[in-house]
């Protein structure tokens, strides 16, 4: 089947589109895009004036008069794009407009992992699609010509297919008609006029089952009254598709080709889509945010020329080119320089403070008063702050992520003291609200503020080997998540354990014995 696609692909790679292959490098792969028409390379990072075509600022600097540049897609009629699966939206919108102006096609190369995949846009307008994980080399397909079969009345096989993306739940109206193009070109290749039942088969194979996004209904049994008798054939001895091709034949192919455990996923949870990433505590780019050195570069449609350091870098270089005093700056390529900005994503301090009995009687007023500090300075700095309290058997969330000081003040004064440490609980749940901050594009960081006696399990039992299992165990996760944190030991000697917990945490343990709660407070702004 994948030599056939790309042999159909071949011969007609305009009216088909392109080719969807998922596959990582290997000499399958390879083979197949042997047999596929070569083009021009893309990467998902190309400019527009690469693709488009545009001025040529080197020979235009040069020469003093605007010169034209051709892109790739006035020299190449197929394009190839490598890791197509990280194509942004803006190219993946681009590629789609090029690919609907019929002059083009398009081979994207899908290297993704899991839930990569490529951008919709793209996906709806590639005829065929090819999955070839898992073969390897000494399974490398060969082509071999389809089974004779009666003509199909293309009008019929177009209603067949329609009806077969319906049930299989495709909401494309471009998969019928490109299924319908890609067993033209199945016909084509084996010499016959005319398509028949083999090649809709191998359409729905590589084009429709792809895209399947829900299970279709099983077979219904056969009913048990005795089904009128087929009408008499055509008077030529042509056959008609509803009385030769059932649509439940066209389903069959398209179960065929996708595996069972596919199927449960699709119904599951829907078809698989591109994801990407987060964000960071620096942001970079070249339109808002804190002013960044300019650097060298070259112009690529989205970069904006910084014109005082251009000026600046030309400047000293006139002499030898030809310029001087009254005359006009001759600028070269290498001289251009181009804004950068450096923006900060929100921060977000979750502060864990100890309430339980042993921290009450100790530092819990001192503790108190160090938070009310650090919030006033984060209220300053327009951060947010959670606040998180933990005694007796668990780690109550008294704020939410927010701005307000005088709420949290509030919720930090009627702070009650008394009963266990669970500390396994507290880190594990500052955790998690530091994992949903991240995923709303926050840089979190969790500040515990406690004297390092856990007493309580995460199982809530009275345990205090099991304890401080569980609060190791947790700060382990805590340190392979990559979120930064400090420990403030509030005991009144330092722990060793404690420095062994934060160590674990991938933290920075602070022991402060005999600090105020403005001592506290300093030592937590330098520390963070």
């Amino acid at each position: 089947m994948a030599i056939r696609a790309a042999a159909c692909l071949a011969l007609d790679p305009v009216r088909l589109g392109g080719l969807r292959l998922r596959a990582r490098a290997s000499e399958v792969r390879d083979a197949i895009l042997a047999l596929c028409p070569s083009g021009a390379r893309l990467h998902p990072d190309i400019a527009d004036d690469a693709l488009f075509g545009g001025l040529d600022l080197t020979e235009t600097l040069r020469t003093g008069q605007p010169i034209q540049r051709d892109g790739l897609l006035a020299r190449h009629d197929i394009l190839a794009l490598a890791m197509a699966e990280r194509t942004p939206p803006g190219l993946a919108a681009r590629l789609g407009q090029i690919l609907d102006d019929g002059r083009h096609a398009l081979i994207a190369l899908d290297e993704g992992v899991d839930d990569e995949g490529l951008p919709p846009a793209l996906t709806d307008r590639l005829a065929l699609s090819l999955d070839l994980d898992g073969l390897r080399s000494a399974d490398r397909p060969t082509r071999e010509p389809l089974p004779d079969g009666p003509a199909v009345n293309p009008d019929d096989a177009l209603v067949m297919l329609t009806s077969a993306a319906v049930t299989l739940g495709i909401p494309s109206l471009r998969a019928p008609l490109q299924a319908l193009q890609v067993a033209r070109a199945s016909a084509r290749l084996d010499g016959r006029a005319e398509i028949g039942e083999a090649d809709l088969t191998f359409a729905v194979g590589v084009t429709l089952a792809p895209r399947a996004t829900r299970m279709p209904d099983a077979t219904p049994e056969e009913p048990e009254t005795q089904a009128d008798p087929p009408p008499p054939p055509d008077t030529d001895g042509a056959e008609n598709l509803s009385d030769g091709i059932p649509e439940d034949v066209l389903l069959e192919a398209a179960l065929a080709v996708l595996p069972p455990d596919l199927l449960t996923k699709l119904a599951a949870s829907g078809t698989r889509r591109a994801t990407g990433t987060g964000a960071g505590a620096r942001l970079k780019g070249n339109r808002r945010g804190r002013p960044l050195p300019p650097r060298p570069g070259r112009p690529d449609g989205r970069s904006r020329i910084d014109v005082v350091s251009t000026l600046r870098t030309a400047a000293p270089w006139q002499r030898l080119r030809g310029g001087g005093p009254g005359g006009r700056v001759l600028v070269r390529a290498s001289d251009l320089r181009f804004k950068r900005y450096e923006s900060r994503s929100d921060r977000l301090l979750i502060f864990a403070v100890d309430a339980s009995g042993s921290a009450a009687f100790a530092r819990l007023a001192e503790a108190k008063g160090a938070v009310e500090l650090l919030l006033a300075e984060a209220y300053a700095r327009r951060d947010h702050v959670a606040l998180l309290a933990f005694r007796n058997d668990g780690a109550d969330l008294l704020l939410p992520p927010t701005r307000s000081l005088v709420r949290t003040k509030r919720e930090l004064a009627g702070l009650p003291g008394g009963g266990g440490t669970p500390l396994a609980a507290a880190l594990r749940d500052g955790a998690a609200l530091a994992r949903q901050a991240a995923g709303r594009g926050m840089d979190p960081a969790l500040v515990v503020l406690t004297d390092g006696r856990p007493n309580i399990a995460l199982s809530g039992a009275p345990n205090r080997a099991e304890a401080k299992e569980d609060a190791e165990a947790t700060a382990r996760l805590i340190r392979a998540a990559g979120l930064s944190g400090l420990v403030i030991d509030t005991g009144a000697r330092p722990s060793p354990a404690l420095a062994s917990l934060a160590a674990e945490m991938g933290a920075f343990c602070l022991p402060l014995p005999r600090a105020d709660a403005h001592g506290l407070s300093r030592a937590v702004a330098s520390a963070l």
